[in-house]
């Protein structure tokens, strides 16, 4: 019995010890726990209603290493199709800390269409500045995000 305990507590150490992976160093922004991208929001909805709309999880998709949630089977369907349309650039990743050479998780709640494009923001400060210059954050995202992207996980 106490051979049990110390092992049980060895393996417990040991996996206590484990990194755990955060959401920003993932291509996608992902829920570590749940898996989830842009943590269960429909990405198609920001472009059909114009609103951060809840996904439900019986219609959900895998793309990406990650399990995308949408609200009905139409936008499920149309994610399937044209994943790199509806999905949030950068992979979700905040343009404007982009710029700055970092990778912070864009929040589903803070967002912009701009060209045709989602962008996900990690605060509402952030989606403001980008909002009143887009093209300047993006021609530098751009150029940052090869880089950046290179140094997340596959």
């Amino acid at each position: 019995m106490a051979f049990f305990g110390l092992l049980a507590g060895i393996l417990a150490a040991i996996c206590h010890a484990l990194p755990v992976q955060a959401t920003t160093t993932e291509r996608v922004v992902t829920n570590r726990y749940s898996g989830l991208a842009i943590e269960g929001f429909d990405p198609v909805a920001y472009f059909t209603d114009a609103a951060a709309t809840q996904g439900q999880p019986e219609f959900e998709a895998a793309e990406s290493g990650a399990i995308w949630r949408f609200r009905n089977e139409g936008n499920r369907a149309s994610f399937v199709a044209h994943p790199e349309i509806y999905g949030p650039q950068f992979g979700g990743y905040d343009p404007t800390d982009l710029v700055r050479g970092v990778t912070c998780a864009g929040n589903p709640r803070f967002w912009v269409v701009v060209g045709n494009r989602l962008y996900l923001f990690n605060r509402e400060h952030s989606r403001d500045a980008f909002a009143a210059d887009p093209a300047r954050f993006l021609k530098e995202a751009a150029a940052r995000w090869p880089e950046l992207e290179e140094d997340l996980a596959q």
